[in-house]
């Protein structure tokens, strides 16, 4: 323990000894003239020393006192600011709540000016609130953009990296309170005792943080360790295996957080192998946890080879099992139905499920969105998904509300997202996907704030607050998630990149003896009449799944939203758009239009070299030069692939094509792939 408390407060040194290289994150407080911020408190335990430590390093006002109020559980892990005269009191009924109030502090100094008469109430919209990571005991990252993973494996439990100090220190600066540390793709191996004894020094780090450890484990684990037959829920030998396992894992880890489990996708082991439903799966493993008070988090994400639409079928295979779960299982539902799309409707899994606690899965991580070199800000995707009305108990059934509680009360609320953090300096790959990781934790302890002023706080804690660096960047972080659509798939397009890797665009992909629901041709359906995938009532039916309005306004071609018309409706290349123009004619403007974006965005951020540090300035130049590259390549590639099938002109008003398409298709690009 000893060993642990100086390396935390090693990571609290001051600011000044640090680099501009963004590996402070947003974390990047000014320095407290020594012996000027007093703070009291009459308890003491490492969280509340961390407390302590962070406000006497960086704050820069009256005196503060930390209190433990047993009164105020209601407010879960929570807390109060008030001031008064003589000092500013945080108080909570938990010792993370102080934590988590003295980073909310420490941020209104950063982007409040003229702090006073604070009188702040906050509880956390969800209960867990849990980055997943897919990370492979070799340290490699499934889907992984910025270097190898945290975790150091080999070197577990004796040595112990600074920057697990430093990952736990910005998940509770924005109220993250859980991790799943290893890859949903599971190895068995993670659950041996080599590997537990490991966990457990990582969960020893994180504690005082208020950051409990998850693990994603594999449904085969009793047969591929335990050496038994099979993995058969049912089977006693298989219950008694995961008892005796949990009873290890508890005893090295008392506040260990749960399983999240993949079974029965993408070719995993699970409880179908045997004829049993996902209920029997997930009960046996919640009944192992039950008396720890750990919970399972079961995926939806399913899908399997046949003539149903993908889009339909992990509704298909849970709705039925709806009610049949222990109460320490909570659904875990991707934000679409198919895959972390640049844009998709929302999974009409969402509220179907009246029985069952559901939690949304985001992606941090930008697999479907140029990795990290391209500049997208995902708080408007993220909210896009909250804020959508499903309808399901009538209008203002939003996702927000269904899966907080407050609409359905759940013994469970949780929320998730795949994390796109790596040993790379800057953490993310791209300075700019820091504020994706910031966003997601801001959403998931308050689900109202707008995408603004998340934007707002992001800018003025990492760069500068200069109010015309601030306007500028902003607007360029606000709406470089639509350029992004605009440039790859507008209109409802979706799953139409390269095979495998999925950087850049490859429509016209049709591997010999694939899977059709791989193949972009699948998702296209690009002919000489038209474009985009027929999920009306003539078609594969998906907007069934909807409630009331939504299958009706889904299914009407002219009710449809534009944004999302190639999802529903196979759609003619002549036919007439809200603006008067025709589809193909959209189409090609709205892919010029990202391009153009992209390109004033170059233009924006040479504008503001002036602001801050060069060596971030000369980083992210770099990104946006590549971003820009890939926009025209994406533009190309589709526009002159379409147009094998629309047989009409590029409009003349845009950007013409700068290669070739034959060529276009020629591009293989070296990467590793994950599936």
């Amino acid at each position: 323990m000893k060993y642990l408390i100086n390396l935390i407060f090693l990571v609290l040194l001051p600011l000044s000894l640090f680099a501009e290289d963004g590996s402070r994150l947003w974390l990047r407080f000014p320095e407290a003239e020594q012996g000027k911020a007093k703070v009291i408190s009459k308890h003491n335990n490492p969280t509340i020393q961390i407390a302590r430590q962070e406000l006497t390093n960086h704050w820069q006002g009256t005196t503060i006192e930390l209190q433990l109020n047993k009164k105020s559980n209601y407010l879960k892990n929570g807390y109060q600011i008030k001031s008064d005269k003589n000092k500013i009191t945080i108080s909570a009924s938990q010792d993370i709540g102080l934590l988590y109030g003295a980073y909310h502090l420490l941020r209104l100094q950063e982007t409040t000016p003229n702090l006073s008469n604070i009188n702040i109430e906050e509880k956390p919209g969800y209960d867990i609130r849990i980055l997943n990571h897919w990370d492979n005991l070799d340290r490699s990252v499934e889907r992984g953009y910025a270097g190898y993973s945290l975790w150091k494996w080999d070197e577990l439990p004796n040595t112990l990296s600074p920057r697990y100090i430093g990952y736990a220190r910005a998940n509770a600066s924005i109220g993250i309170n859980g991790t799943v540390l290893n890859n949903v793709n599971a190895t068995p191996d993670i659950l041996t005792n080599e590997y537990l004894i490991k966990v457990k020094a990582l969960a020893d780090v994180f504690r005082p943080y208020g950051l409990k450890v998850y693990l994603s484990v594999n449904f085969s684990s009793p047969k591929e360790l335990g050496k038994l037959s099979d993995s058969d829920p049912l089977n006693p030998k298989v219950k008694k295996w995961w008892n005796d396992k949990a009873k290890e894992i508890y005893n090295l880890i008392p506040d260990f957080g749960g399983f999240l489990v993949k079974a029965n996708s993408e070719g995993l082991p699970g409880p179908q192998d045997y004829g049993r439903p996902h209920a029997d799966g997930a009960n046996m493993l919640a009944d192992a946890l039950k008396p720890y008070n750990g919970i399972v988090m079961w995926r939806a994400f399913v899908y399997n080879p046949g003539n149903e639409d993908r889009a339909k079928q992990a509704y298909q295979e849970f709705v039925p099992l709806d009610g049949q779960f222990r109460d320490n299982v909570i659904i875990q539902i991707k934000n679409g139905p198919i895959d972390f799309q640049p844009r998709e409707p929302f999974s009409p899994l969402f509220g179907v499920l009246r029985r069952t606690p559901e939690m949304l899965e985001f992606q941090i991580t930008q697999e479907y969105l140029g990795f990290s070199n391209h500049l997208v800000y995902l708080a408007p995707l993220f909210k896009e998904t909250l804020d959508s009305d499903t309808y399901s108990d009538g209008k203002g059934s939003t996702i927000a509300k269904l899966t907080d509680g407050s609409l359905r009360p759940n013994k469970i609320t949780a929320i998730c997202a795949v994390a796109n953090i790596g040993e790379d300096v800057n953490w993310c790959g791209h300075h700019f996907a820091q504020a994706n990781w910031y966003a997601f934790g801001r959403l998931a302890w308050n689900h109202q704030l707008s995408s603004e002023q998340i934007a707002n706080e992001w800018i003025k804690m990492t760069f500068s607050k200069d109010k015309e660096f601030i306007i500028q960047i902003k607007q360029m972080m606000l709406t470089s998630r639509e350029t992004a659509v605009d440039y790859m798939m507008p209109l409802g397009l979706h799953h139409i990149f390269a095979f495998g890797h999925h950087y850049g665009p490859e429509p016209w992909c049709d591997l010999p003896g694939a899977r059709p629901d791989w193949m972009p041709w699948y998702y296209h359906k690009a002919d000489s009449i038209g474009l985009g995938f027929d999920r009306t009532k003539t078609g594969s039916d998906a907007v069934s799944q909807y409630f009331a309005p939504l299958n009706e306004i889904y299914g009407n071609i002219n009710t449809c939203p534009e944004n999302l018309l190639l999802w529903f409706h196979h759609v003619p290349w002549n036919y007439k758009m809200n603006n008067g123009n025709t589809l193909w004619n959209n189409l090609c403007h709205k892919y010029d239009s990202g391009v153009q974006q992209v390109r004033e965005y170059q233009k924006v951020w040479d504008k503001i070299e002036t602001y801050i540090d060069s060596q971030r300035y000369r980083e992210v130049q770099a990104k946006l030069k590549i971003q820009a590259r890939d926009a025209v390549w994406w533009k190309d590639a589709c526009l002159l692939y379409f147009r094998t099938f629309s047989k009409q002109p590029i409009p003349y008003n845009i950007e013409r094509p700068i290669h070739e398409l034959e060529d276009l298709k020629k591009i293989k690009l070296d990467m590793k792939h994950h599936n």
